[in-house]
């Protein structure tokens, strides 16, 4: 069976949504994040991302990881795209030219689109969004996002999913990146058919599915 190490309110969010969309079964098992505990080590302290045990999972100490029957994977759109790819189905490849395009845009969403987001995310995060430095970090990165923004925008012009035009991996994978930001409305709303696509990717049940974790964690805390 699939073990997804991390807690919904996190990047294991990803392949939560991933394992829903899939329909296989899985574990969780919620390791949350050590900044937001006191003490990490402290002998009664939650499972985290310093604790011993999770670290001989992942000795990065990040989340998620995933333990596939033995298969030990550390990358959230990573493990998304082997799952795709070993379960098969309208979600991975069609052929290996629909493999180079999920993962040309997963690569993309990684390094053009979520160093902007992120820096979105945790600012929120911190409660820093109307502090004047908790403003400068938003301006600057909803500026950095605006080219990536409208290429993606252009590319959704003649379609309503990224790759073969249906909803894949490459689509659950850029989605869960963007959602960092969608704090910005004004952001999206300069860009339609990116907001419009959005929606389409988050009205699918296996989404809510999703959802329904973190609101069920944050309601826990």
């Amino acid at each position: 069976m699939l073990t997804i190490y991390g807690v919904y309110c996190s990047r294991a969010s990803r392949n939560y949504w991933m394992a829903e969309e899939l329909g296989i079964p899985f574990k969780s098992v919620p390791v949350i994040q050590a900044r937001l505990l006191d003490d990490p080590l402290a002998p009664d302290a939650r499972l985290n991302t310093k604790s011993p045990s999770f670290l001989v999972v992942n000795p990065m100490g990040q989340i998620p990881a995933i333990d596939d029957d033995g298969l030990v994977l550390t990358e959230s759109l990573a493990n998304n795209l082997y799952l795709a790819r070993k379960h098969g189905g309208p979600l991975a490849g069609a052929d290996v030219e629909e493999e180079g395009q999920m993962l040309a845009w997963t690569l993309w969403a990684a390094t053009e689109v979520e160093p902007h987001t992120v820096k979105i995310v945790l600012t929120y995060d911190n409660a820093a969004e109307n502090t004047p430095e908790g403003k400068a970090v938003i301006e600057a990165s909803v500026k950095g996002l605006e080219r990536p923004l409208a290429r993606l925008e252009a590319h959704l012009q003649a379609r309503d999913y990224i790759v073969g035009n249906r909803f894949t991996v490459a689509d659950l994978n850029l989605a869960e990146v963007l959602r960092y930001a969608m704090s910005e409305t004004y952001l999206l709303d300069r860009h339609p058919r990116v907001k419009a696509w959005l929606s389409r990717c988050h009205a699918r049940p296996a989404f809510e599915k999703m959802m329904a974790g973190r609101r069920r964690e944050a309601e826990a805390a």
